[in-house]
């Protein structure tokens, strides 16, 4: 017996259309193909230059030897197919983009929502545009990255994404934040 099965978004059903776009906004994007990328034991330097050399992706730090590679305009399995090739012994690669969510949270007060749930030092001088970190957001853990000025990008697994949402939603409470899918 064959099963057609069909990939729902983990917030499908849990985020309405919004009326209007507040200065504060929180996008979430329904086809980010996410890969981890982990390098081979003492190629770490290897694989860093062929992820910082190639702009078809994003790679955000994640830990020691480990990446998440972000693409939005590939799809998951070319992702993961195209970095094993240029990667090769250098680091093993693992797609992601069904088991994570990634989400952009913008506007002029993103740091000071941020600093309601995140314990780490969100000023442009210790955390500028380009780096990444794994925090805990109140109890959910993200890997988060500024991506602008007032822009930061959360990637949370998919069975904590209603979670995440949730959290910035009170956390956002006295600044005013529109939620609702990417447009891009």
């Amino acid at each position: 017996m064959a099963y057609d099965y069909q990939a729902v978004h983990a917030l499908d059903g849990t985020i309405g259309a919004i009326s209007e776009r507040r200065a504060n906004h929180l996008a979430v994007h329904r086809a980010t193909a996410i890969a981890m990328v982990l390098a081979a034991p003492g190629r770490t330097a290897e694989a860093a230059g062929i992820l910082v050399a190639d702009g078809a992706f994003e790679a955000r730090f994640s830990g020691p030897g480990e990446w998440l590679a972000l693409s939005e305009v590939h799809a998951p399995e070319t992702l993961a197919a195209e970095l094993a090739v240029r990667l090769g012994d250098f680091a093993y690669v693992v797609d992601q983009s069904h088991g994570r969510v990634a989400l952009t949270l913008s506007g002029p007060h993103v740091a000071r929502i941020l600093a309601n749930g995140i314990a780490a030092d969100l000023h442009p001088a210790a955390f500028p545009v380009g780096r990444a970190a794994n925090v805990l957001c109140n109890r959910v853990p993200v890997n988060l990255a500024r991506t602008g000025e007032d822009c930061f990008d959360l990637v949370v697994t998919r069975s904590f994404a209603e979670a995440l949402v949730d959290d910035l939603k009170v956390m956002a409470r006295s600044f005013g934040l529109s939620v609702d899918f990417a447009t891009r």
